[in-house]
């Protein structure tokens, strides 16, 4: 797939699309299959970077990579690929499918890969019954070394490629300069809240339900310049996220300073020394009924059921116990610790054992 046409955008020095293509076309050749390249720039534009302009606007921070398997590998590749005679789509996702008969229906399953340490599922984490149905993954059952082993033992051109960075199958972005095409710098305030500020210590309400505690615990601080100082000053609050660390520029702490929220509106970053500070942690989240997901359509939960499950809020992170509580408006998930930087936009991933369930975007 071709997805990208701006190289002024790429980090300089790297043009991955043109090296993955020409790897890609050398394998092929050794191997005897036909190769074929597809542009699907025009696409790839309309369905995730102007997405990615729309969220960062919002001061939400989207995942590029998750909708790229969802709107362009596993559906207009896919489709392209169906008309073109193809039976499957597989792709190199370090994660496994089984397929069971469950009440007379034919169910597919979307399984962890073998190699915790590379685990890809997550990326999948929107796929449908249908998609699952025409994908594959073979070296879901392999770890990265055995997959490296047995190119160049074919001696494969690919046998030592780095791991590819950056978005998918276009590369390093620088971000700033990537975002600064639609979104323009506007200068604005860097406030530093100090760990023991009052607003960690608000007064919990008695509850009439179980449903207005999660609402309540789900809620992120609600900050205002006069509770803390001003410690500098940015180029865009839509430019950064909960969580971030790099890019702040501002000296004279004693850990390093990490944004604990963005207020876009306002245009104003809010920030707190140290990776401990109280501003990033929370242990609920909420996904609206839109944004919600099953792969399982047959394990949803209806209005009032809970049921546990190991969820995550990003990649690579090891996943954590928590429950799922399905209410009118949505879903929340209540982690049994208390989780960092739990940014809207964002994907959180449930699965039962190995196998992923459902996804939802963060609230």
């Amino acid at each position: 797939m071709k997805n990208w046409h701006d190289d002024s955008v790429i980090i300089s020095n790297e043009c991955p699309w043109l090296e993955d293509s020409n790897d890609a076309m050398i394998v092929a050749d050794k191997l005897g299959i036909p190769f074929q390249v597809v542009d699907l720039s025009e696409q790839y534009k309309e369905r995730i970077v102007d997405y990615m302009f729309r969220e960062y606007e919002l001061g939400r921070t989207p995942n590029p990579d998750v909708l790229c398997n969802r709107e362009i590998k596993f559906d207009v590749f896919l489709k392209i690929a169906m008309e073109l005679g193809a039976d499957y789509v597989a792709t190199g996702h370090y994660c496994r499918k089984e397929v069971e008969e469950i009440n007379g229906d034919i169910v597919y399953k979307l399984i962890s890969g073998t190699d915790t340490n590379k685990d890809q599922s997550y990326f999948l984490c929107q796929l449908s019954q249908t998609q699952l149905s025409k994908a594959l993954f073979p070296i879901g059952e392999l770890t990265k070394p055995e997959v490296r082993k047995i190119a160049a033992e074919q001696d494969l051109i690919t046998a030592e490629k780095k791991d590819s960075q950056g978005l998918c199958f276009i590369g390093k972005v620088r971000l700033p300069e990537f975002l600064q095409q639609k979104l323009q710098p506007k200068e604005g305030l860097i406030v530093q809240i100090p760990n023991d500020s009052t607003i960690y210590t608000r007064e919990i309400p008695t509850f009439n339900s179980k449903e207005d505690e999660l609402e309540f615990f789900s809620k992120k601080y609600e900050y205002k310049i006069t509770d803390g100082k001003i410690v500098g000053k940015h180029q865009g609050a839509h430019y950064f996220t909960k969580g971030q660390r790099k890019g702040l520029a501002v000296g004279g702490t004693k850990e390093p300073l990490f944004v604990i929220d963005t207020d876009v509106n306002e245009n104003v970053i809010y920030t707190g020394e140290g990776k401990n500070h109280q501003g990033l942690y929370r242990d609920v989240l909420f996904v609206t009924n839109e944004e919600l997901h099953w792969l399982r359509n047959d394990l949803a939960l209806k209005n009032g059921e809970s049921c546990p499950v190991l969820a995550r809020i990003r990649y690579r992170q090891v996943l954590e116990k928590a429950v799922l509580y399905k209410v009118e408006k949505g879903l929340y998930v209540k982690f049994e610790h208390m989780q960092s930087a739990i940014t809207a936009g964002q994907f959180v991933a449930w699965y039962v054992k190995e196998e992923l369930l459902g996804s939802g975007v963060i609230a």
